[in-house]
């Protein structure tokens, strides 16, 4: 696979102040996976904490080894769940059963399950569902960033020509194109600039631009696939390795874009990708890396509950409930099974554990392969509040972590930034946009409020 103008010749040049120093935390696209509806809906209405009534040819209430409701040591009653707490982060979950105070995606986030109004679609209108897929299981979600109508590729070359000729920059000129496009439409405003005027769009724009502004834009142009790519690639590359960009990219992502990342890291940097996560980490963490480097997650949308309870059981037996922990088998279930299995494990585990999944992989993992864990786990639970997260502790206390700020805002901008400002309003009761505008100045600024939306 190759893109374009990529790397331009004598390499992609490094952004400025890539990696970081300090802290890294962040993640690229597609959050297609959430909880399927079940019949009666699940929980029942006013049941949180039990579990929905099977239907008889299903043979599974009270039968083959799933118990009755209540049945599990601990199981809560009916409105037994915790409310999230509405604290920052995740954190330590509390005791007890439930989804230690991770917040539940928007209420009625499918297709054919929610109101007549879906919130970030005009008059109820829902996403087509992919080839094969039900259209009952698609998830609502939408990015800020549309692909612009009456587009127009030449004139936004010239705009952007007019923007950078003579002595000065008329940056919002730029800012004006920029977010207003679609990743798409960037590419061929990038190849009829080169056509049009026999200049490489990007290097005019890296002389004209510096600092946090160029490495936004720069981002912009690049096509998706490749600026994942990337990141894994300077990710791992020279002194040090920033763990946080394997986690965030590596075990968010669907099979296609895992795929299409591993052949482009190959054709475009001429390296293997297993071979340099080999080379940067190791043990449990290097071999969920390598699993997830597969592409093979089941991504079949069917919730088989029988195989949640004995996945949970099995995760219970190889943590909780034994002296040590077997990492083989939660690196298996939570490489392999779809995520919407994995939210109906989370939901076993804490009727048989009397804790939530998460607590438990806080007490029996540490360091990068805990925080890979629950990275997917996070994800099946809930997309959009993960990468919240990861937005609000970018810009959380001193400082701001600007090149996680800029992947997930880019990345995420065509895909469910519209659920991810919703998330982030209500872990953190103030607005993304808020949080930006009191960390960042600037054209900086300006861009990265143009992408959200006010």
């Amino acid at each position: 696979m190759s893109y374009p103008g990529y790397p331009p010749s004598g390499g992609y040049p490094a952004f400025p102040g890539y990696p970081p120093t300090g802290q890294e935390s962040v993640y690229p696209p597609a959050g297609q996976y959430s909880y399927p509806p079940v019949p009666g809906g699940y929980p029942p209405a006013g049941g949180g904490g039990t579990y929905p009534a099977a239907p008889p040819s299903a043979g599974y209430a009270g039968a083959a080894g799933y118990p009755a409701p209540g049945g599990y040591p601990g199981a809560p009653q009916a409105g037994g769940m915790p409310p999230y707490s509405g604290g920052p982060g995740f954190g330590v979950p509390p005791a007890g059963p439930g989804f230690g105070g991770y917040p539940q995606p928007p209420a009625q986030s499918y297709a054919g399950g929610g109101p007549a109004q879906m919130p970030g679609y005009p008059s109820g209108q829902a996403p087509s569902p992919m080839p094969g897929q039900p259209a009952a299981m698609v998830q609502c979600t939408q990015g800020t960033i549309q692909a612009a109508p009456n587009f127009d590729a030449g004139r936004d070359a010239e705009i952007l020509r007019k923007a950078m000729k003579g002595f000065g920059t008329d940056e919002q000129a730029i800012i004006n194109v920029v977010a207003n496009r679609s990743n798409d439409q960037r590419q061929k405003i990038k190849a009829a600039f080169k056509t049009m005027y026999g200049k490489d769009l990007i290097k005019d724009l890296k002389s004209e631009l510096s600092g946090n502004v160029e490495e936004l834009i720069l981002a912009l142009f690049m096509p998706s696939t490749y600026y994942d790519a990337w990141s894994l690639r300077h990710a791992m590359k020279g002194v040090g390795t920033q763990e946080r960009v394997l986690i965030e990219i590596l075990c968010t992502r669907t099979n296609q874009e895992i795929r299409e990342i591993v052949n482009c890291y190959k054709s475009e940097f001429g390296r293997d990708i297993e071979q340099d996560i080999r080379a940067d980490t190791s043990g449990h963490f290097e071999r969920l890396l390598i699993s997830m480097c597969q592409g093979n997650r089941d991504e079949n949308q069917t919730v088989d509950y029988q195989k949640a309870q004995e996945d949970a059981q099995r995760l219970y037996q190889a943590g909780e409930g034994k002296l040590g922990t077997d990492e083989s088998c939660f690196n298996m279930v939570l490489a392999s099974r779809s995520f919407p299995q994995l939210k109906a494990t989370v939901e076993a585990y804490s009727r048989i554990a009397n804790r939530d999944l998460l607590s438990s992989i806080d007490r029996e993992f540490s360091g990068n392969v805990e925080r890979g864990l629950k990275a997917i786990l996070q994800c099946a639970l809930n997309r959009p509040a993960f990468f919240a997260e990861r937005l609000y502790y970018s810009m959380k206390g001193a400082g701001t972590d600007d090149s996680t700020l800029i992947r997930i805002i880019v990345t995420r901008s065509e895909i469910d930034l519209v659920q991810i400002k919703q998330m982030f309003s209500q872990m953190y009761q103030k607005t993304l946009a808020t949080m930006i505008a009191s960390d960042t100045s600037g054209d900086y600024r300006r861009l990265l409020l143009a992408i959200v939306g006010q």
